[in-house]
């Protein structure tokens, strides 16, 4: 099997030391396993810049989406509704998710390309005082764009709501001040900007929020209240953990530091962003979102104009040549997205689009 970067949201490159932890197995009831859980859970309130006493964390095994689910099960009650804001496929599988586990659901949608707006937040919650919680992605990586958290953040608050945010591909590669933005409950995944690898998502819950989720989820598994009086005891989880998953992102956690914590991290991403938005004008391509809003986890660029070729042609051929980029996820037009995080330098960033313009010159004919 042919050794490649990968230039994606997530599951990305991860370090060759945070890959050796995992050679090691470990059993979950063993303290030492423990002791690692809660150092995790104490570090991760740090980098949210919160404290012991007002947040606590909570891991739930499974991808990112499970840590969702998890939330929106738990914490939205019978006789309580949920607004989500969507510009995106992963703001609409949140809407999913609350419509599926039989949550009372509004939606206020907005183009792919745009950001939600408090305004409108603001003029919804004034018209449906039913509404308790209200839920959004950070980093929609359907297009690239990082939404305004603090001012839909500062409209929730302001009538009252819990305030759900999805950060799966921002937390620690965007500085996110949970407590002065008034988020409830921060959802992110072992397998984004920390960088470790998957198995279990994290949830930076305000404990007040917590405290009244007892008893709503109709989910065993996925209960986060219980998940939490199970872990609050000693690091236990409640039920079998990626041991070999947690261990790795114990590690990752002490390698952010090493690079000088998220401030650090998070240059390095907007580098390789700028970068690669640079080499594409270059090459006539692009940008699927405005540079305003244009967020540094993941760029999706339109398919170059005039120019003939098959993503999948594309794609392996630039696997071929040791990185796998993304497909697109828009309905309304062509494009691609190159990953910016992960163990990805600008040096990556101008290999891979040397590639592609190589493949550009020598597979695409001019349509016509």
């Amino acid at each position: 099997m042919k050794n490649y970067k990968l230039l994606t949201p997530g599951p990305l490159t991860t370090t060759d030391t945070v890959k050796q932890e995992m050679l090691f197995d470990y059993c979950t009831w063993d303290d030492d396993y423990k002791e690692i859980t809660q150092k995790i859970r104490k570090e991760l309130l740090k980098l949210a810049h919160v404290s012991e006493e007002e947040y606590t964390v909570v891991l739930m095994q499974g991808s990112g989406t499970f840590g969702v689910e998890s939330v929106i099960g738990s914490s939205v009650g019978d006789g309580e509704k949920i607004l989500v804001c969507a510009n995106g496929a992963y703001g609409e599988r949140m809407a999913q998710i609350a419509k599926q586990g039989g949550k009372n659901t509004a939606v206020y949608t907005e183009p792919y390309d745009r950001i939600p707006d408090a305004a409108k937040v603001e003029e919804i919650l004034k018209e449906d005082p039913q509404i308790t919680h209200v839920s959004m992605i950070h980093s929609e990586t359907t297009s690239g764009i990082l939404n305004d958290i603090e001012a839909v953040g500062k409209a929730a608050k302001a009538a009252g709501k819990i305030f759900i945010v999805d950060a799966m591909s921002s937390f620690a590669g965007v500085d996110i001040d949970v407590a002065g933005i008034g988020i409830d409950f921060l959802v992110s995944s072992a397998n984004k900007c920390v960088q470790g690898v998957p198995g279990f998502s994290y949830i930076i819950c305000k404990r007040s929020a917590l405290a009244a989720c007892e008893g709503k989820s109709r989910s065993v598994s996925l209960d986060l209240y219980d998940q939490w009086k199970t872990m609050e005891k000693d690091g236990k989880w409640r039920f079998t953990s990626p041991t070999q998953s947690v261990v790795a992102f114990a590690k990752a956690l002490e390698e952010l530091e090493e690079e000088g914590g998220i401030p650090a991290r998070e240059k390095r991403y907007r580098e390789n962003n700028q970068e690669l938005i640079r080499r594409m004008k270059a090459l006539g391509i692009r940008t699927y979102v405005d540079e305003a809003h244009q967020g540094p986890i993941i760029t999706t660029v339109f398919y170059p104009e005039g120019k003939k070729f098959s993503f999948d042609e594309m794609y392996h051929y630039i696997k071929d040549r040791g990185y796998a980029i993304y497909p697109g996820k828009l309905t309304d037009a062509d494009t691609f997205r190159i990953g910016n995080i992960g163990e990805i330098y600008m040096d990556d960033i101008d290999k891979v689009c040397d590639i592609l313009e190589t493949f550009l010159k020598e597979h695409c004919g001019e349509e016509k």
